[in-house]
């Protein structure tokens, strides 16, 4: 069918409001009738149907009908009078977006995960992350040019979120990208008929930056857009030059503002002025690479890499005065505005901004966790807990009790999740699947945290009566350390606002000069290490470009004739290396699967014939890797002769080790569906290792697993080797794999094609590593541990096949050995060693109580050393040194002491228990502690001098130290301290 524009109708509709608007649409002559056609725009709908090839929507026009290709363009009539009522959804500009570019040639590929398969970078900051290795030349592009959604996290300006208008820790990047195919005039002229027609804004308040040298994109908007000079701002490097590190790609940039004030006129126009301008898409033209002395050389391939931000754009097409309140996350909002029982149309600038961190923490929390970041102390498992401690104090400022619903006892960050959850289908279509498991773990880390924070009140009044003591002692104000403010701010998520207030009512101030050099540190090493997506071009990428991806036999073969098609030494190419050298070959074909997805690379040889037509080993390869895409890099050492680039070798994996792998990564398909079955569905993945010794499966769960669950899981996995079935392997469309239900494997990135390993009725899963015919290779299975490694994270190590035998056939030794020594069968171990655990608690027991009796000895010899402290009051004093008395004993013969000195009385004792140790305790009776002083604070510096530490309570305080040389003076300064404090304070 052909479609010739003619000319325009005009047709009055009616709106929701009863109200009419007139709408213009373009006329499309077509030479073919339809026989129905159907236009929805918005809430108002067109129907035109088609009788005998002509149309009865109107007598005045024959055969024509509303043409619409994917989603029409918003003219400016459409959004003038009519816009209120028909408000542009975030949804459809994301849409909208992957439309325009997929009709001018662009693949439209779906958003990475926020885990990025990047060591330079904690989580996916830029649309362009997943593209890296395209732009770095390290793989070819399996398209021309490509679109994306991108979802990322950037927590660097964390302290922005809603103080501004448009600074958020979740957003959407929308992009298009150029792999050498298109360049700077179409990626411009493009971005202008997206924005002024796809989108129909305004195109006098569509502003534009250009970098300050970039003549060819200063005239292209000029002379080929039409944009006025007086709306074409030259910026400097800092602003409008794209550097990816120190060196890389990089080139300069154009970003397209929208003006919200235009009355304020053309003469000394800021566009970083926030309160007029907002810049919405950023075209960056990737043409130079930066030397390491600075100077710039052009690529060989020119790209083009742009984003333009979804939540920025949809607040100026829903006319809202800030990105929170378009409908990406006012919902959010409007949720906590109820669990908080306020409006947020009557609150005021403290409470709006309140709501917006919870609404825009909530979505980073919500799709973090979705791609299996869980909450922990290191990496990205703390940025998910910061987020979450942020939005629950947030929560409390508030007023929000509980879960905000009545139950006090409960979390409301589930409830606001499900607000994100709901509006998360077309983001990701796979959060709602795991939903429960999201809510249960927001719930779980809040009750933990909201424990936490009651420590971080606790710990606030004690350094304020600290501080108030000590500006009592030295005469000054009340101030509260920036380091101390920081430690509640950073540690127990105390805002600054909230210490300052409380610090206020107490008579105190902060130094907040102290808290920003805290805090200033901390933001520079965030950005640091996630502000940046490093880029490098190096010999890899002439490799890349030299080298053909490798084909790979392993799944039918384990032996192969290759040529040589690359010898590497430390990295470098070589034509020849010789015997003895290490060395990473690069070959055109090869049976040896290398590492990935958690199976390691296989171990095997590499021969050649040396011309008497005998066979020797060339090559022992102990590790195989891919680089620059599916390369595969045969990692090994040169045993015997010279290995030459361009020779044709035989290329033997080592059967056995190959045997060992398959049946452990089989068997861990297997763990995952009983874990599923076991535990339940929401369990899933979150790395592995498939070794010959042995497998590792790491999964989502928030307990350890018991002793009967784990003997359930292996009696099901021992079952299913046991029944004999056959797998099955196909290669079909990643969305009819995924559509079959088959699991993906955590952090694996898959193409169009993908390959699926299948035990039927047990375990399907998309899968690239090698695999037994039969479970019943696998022979047995074996749990050696189950274990946690990180919050929500649980760990199990298992055996099967060869070492499942292995493993039974040392554990049947070592008790062999066992019950010889212990004289019993080996049902009668257990009983055994607990009758021989109970002897030696009783002996011991017995051993302390006698230690006990002669430190209480020792003690009523050294009585009578006490002397007496004081004028008013009267008080007896005791500091001695016990020799090598343990700590427990130490402890009984402080406590003997002041009962036997009587009250008031104040006791320091300490020993060296055993070598490189000292133990010191402090016993204070009720008549010291009434004069303020206390065991516990006292302790303290005195074990320093040991170098040590400990604390306790007013009356008694325990503590240790390293240095027994120097508890001599340490006592001596405990009795000289312990007799001016006493002194003072009973005279």
């Amino acid at each position: 069918m052909e479609a010739r524009l003619s000319s325009h109708f005009h047709l009055q509709a009616c709106l929701p409001n009863r109200q009419t608007a007139n709408l213009r649409f373009p006329l499309v002559f077509l030479r073919e009738p339809l026989p129905f056609f159907l236009l929805l725009v918005c809430p108002v709908v067109i129907v035109i149907s088609w009788e005998h090839g002509a149309c009865n929507f109107t007598q005045a026009v024959h055969q024509v009908a509303v043409f619409k290709s994917s989603i029409q363009p918003m003219t400016e009539e459409l959004m003038g009078e009519a816009s209120k009522d028909l408000p542009v959804s975030g949804d459809s500009i994301r849409r909208r977006f992957l439309n325009f570019y997929a009709s001018r040639g662009h693949k439209v590929l779906p958003s990475a995960s926020l885990v990025p398969d990047d060591p330079t970078v904690l989580l996916t900051i830029a649309g362009m992350l997943q593209f890296k290795p395209i732009f770095l030349g390290k793989v070819p592009r399996q398209v021309p040019c490509a679109t994306t959604a991108q979802r990322c996290i950037r927590t660097n300006d964390v302290e922005n979120v809603g103080r501004t208008t448009r600074h958020h820790t979740f957003f959407e990047m929308l992009g298009n990208f150029s792999f050498g195919d298109y360049f700077k005039k179409e990626a411009i002229k493009w971005a202008w008929e997206l924005s002024t027609v796809e989108f129909g804004l305004p195109a006098d308040r569509v502003w534009i930056s250009v970098y300050e040298d970039d003549d060819e994109a200063f005239e292209i908007w000029r002379d080929e857009v039409g944009v006025p000079v007086e709306r074409i701002k030259r910026m400097g490097e800092d602003d409008n030059f794209w550097n990816s590190g120190v060196t890389g790609p990089c080139g300069p940039c154009s970003e397209l503002y929208y003006d919200f004030h235009p009355e304020r006129g053309i003469l000394d126009t800021d566009l970083g002025d926030d309160t007029r301008f907002i810049e919405f898409y950023n075209l960056v033209f990737m043409q130079y690479n930066k030397k390491e002395d600075g100077s710039l050389d052009p690529l060989k391939q020119k790209n083009i890499d742009t984003g333009l931000g979804l939540e920025r754009l949809a607040r100026i097409l829903q006319k809202v005065p800030n990105n929170y309140e378009t409908d990406l996350i006012y919902p959010i909002i409007e949720k906590a505005s109820e669990l908080a029982n306020v409006s947020y149309a009557l609150a005021d600038d403290y409470t709006k901004m309140n709501l917006k961190i919870i609404g825009d923490h909530l979505r980073a929390i919500v799709y973090l966790i979705s791609d299996g970041v869980f909450p922990s102390n290191i990496g990205r498992g703390y940025v998910v807990r910061r987020l979450i401690r942020r939005a629950v104090r947030t929560g409390r400022l508030l007023g929000i009790k509980g879960d905000g619903r009545g139950n006090l006892e409960g979390a409301f960050l589930p409830v606001v999740a499900e607000k994100v959850i709901e509006l998360s289908t077309l983001i990701d279509a796979d959060v709602k699947n795991i939903a429960s498991r999201i809510l249960e773990e927001l719930k779980r880390e809040e009750l933990r945290f909201v424990q936490t924070l009651e420590r971080g009140e606790k710990l606030l009044d004690e350094m304020l009566a600290n501080a108030l003591l000590s500006a009592k002692e030295n005469g000054t104000a009340p101030c509260l350390s920036g380091k101390d403010a920081f430690l509640l701010y950073d540690t127990y998520g105390f805002p600054v606002e909230i210490t300052k207030e409380v610090a206020e009512e107490r008579g105190a101030i902060i130094d907040m000069d102290g808290f920003d050099i805290e805090m200033e540190n901390q933001r520079r090493q965030s950005q640091a290490a996630h502000s940046a997506v490093k880029l490098a071009v190096g010999n890899g990428a002439d490799l890349a470009e030299n080298v053909p991806d490798t084909e790979f036999l392993g799944y039918d073969n384990l032996y192969a004739r290759a040529v040589v098609e690359s010898l590497l030494v430390n990295g470098n190419p070589v034509i020849q290396v010789s015997e003895g050298s290490d060395v990473e070959v690069l070959l055109n074909r090869t049976p040896f699967y290398a590492e990935s997805g958690g199976q390691i690379g296989d171990h095997g040889f590499l021969y050649f014939n040396d011309g008497e037509s005998l066979q020797k080993a060339v090559v022992e390869i102990k590790d195989v890797q891919k680089s620059f895409g599916n390369i595969f890099v045969h990692k090994g050492t040169i045993r015997e002769g010279v290995l030459e680039v361009g020779r044709e070798v035989e290329a033997a994996v080592d059967a056995k080790l190959r045997q060992r792998a398959k049946v452990h990564h089989t068997a861990t398909h297997l763990l995952q569906a009983a874990l599923k079955k076991v535990v339940g569905q929401e369990t899933s993945q979150a790395g592995s290792l498939v070794s010959f010794d042995r497998l590792r499966f790491d999964f989502n769960f928030h307990r350890q697993l018991l002793d009967s669950e784990l003997m359930e899981i292996e009696g099901l996995i021992n079952r299913w080797i046991g029944d004999a079935t056959l797998l099955q392997t196909k290669v079909m469309p990643l969305s009819d794999a995924k559509s079959a239900g088959a699991i993906a494997m955590f952090g694996e990135k898959y193409g169009e094609q993908v390959r699926v390993v299948e035990v039927p009725g047990v375990s399907m899963e998309l899968c690239g590593g090698t695999h037994v015919s039969n479970t019943s290779e696998i022979r047995g299975f074996k749990i050696i541990s189950e274990q946690g490694i990180a919050s929500g994270i649980r760990r199990i190590e298992a055996v099967a096949g060869e070492a499942f035998i292995e493993y039974v056939n040392a554990r049947d030794y070592h008790m062999k050995n066992l019950c010889s020594t212990l004289k019993v069968k080996a049902e009668e171990v257990t009983t055994r060693v607990e009758n021989l655990l109970e002897e030696l608690r009783m002996a011991r027991n017995e051993v302390s109580a006698l230690r006990s009796k002669a430190a209480e000895y020792k003690a009523s010899i050294i009585a009578s050393k006490a002397f007496l402290v004081g004028t008013s009051k009267k008080i007896r004093v005791l500091v001695e040194c016990m020799d090598d008395t343990d700590a427990d004993s130490l402890k009984s013969a402080a406590e003997y002491l002041v009962d036997a000195l009587q009250d008031p009385a104040a006791v320091v004792l300490g020993s060296c228990p055993g070598e490189g140790k000292v133990s010191l305790v402090a016993a204070f009776t009720p008549g010291v502690v009434d004069l303020g002083v206390q065991a516990g604070k006292f302790i303290g510096p005195i074990a320093k001098l040991c170098g040590g530490g400990g604390g306790g309570r007013p009356n008694f305080a325990q503590a240790g130290g390293r240095k027994p040389e120097n508890l001599s003076s340490a006592l001596e300064k405990a009795q000289s301290e312990l007799v001016s404090i006493l002194t003072e304070k009973a005279s």
